[in-house]
């Protein structure tokens, strides 16, 4: 119990995340999904250039893995966004008015 004790030093207090800068409360849909997949883009050019620094001797290696799996989890949550979305799509296109 001792050894738990001593692991309580160690948690990470959790914060809401910050509002996006220059976004309204109102932001559109079409603003949201821009700014994710710019997000998303972000992430990809960052493990990018650590997979070259790596490449060429001068990175780190735990920190190009980091930016590989940040890369790979935003592609595969934004992949899911939009298939919600054509799911979504489709289903008011079947609509009968």
């Amino acid at each position: 119990m001792d050894g738990i004790r001593g692991l309580s030093g160690l948690s990470v207090p959790i914060q809401p995340p910050p509002e996006p800068s220059g976004r309204s409360p109102g932001a559109s849909f079409a603003d949201l999904l821009g700014g994710a997949i710019g997000a998303v883009d972000g992430l990809q050019a960052r493990a990018d250039a650590e997979s070259e620094k790596v490449a060429l001797g001068a990175g780190n290696l735990h920190e190009m893995a980091v930016a590989l799996e940040k890369a790979d989890v935003g592609f595969r949550v934004l992949t899911k966004i939009r298939n919600k979305v054509i799911e979504a799509y489709q289903e008011v296109m079947r609509m009968t008015v």
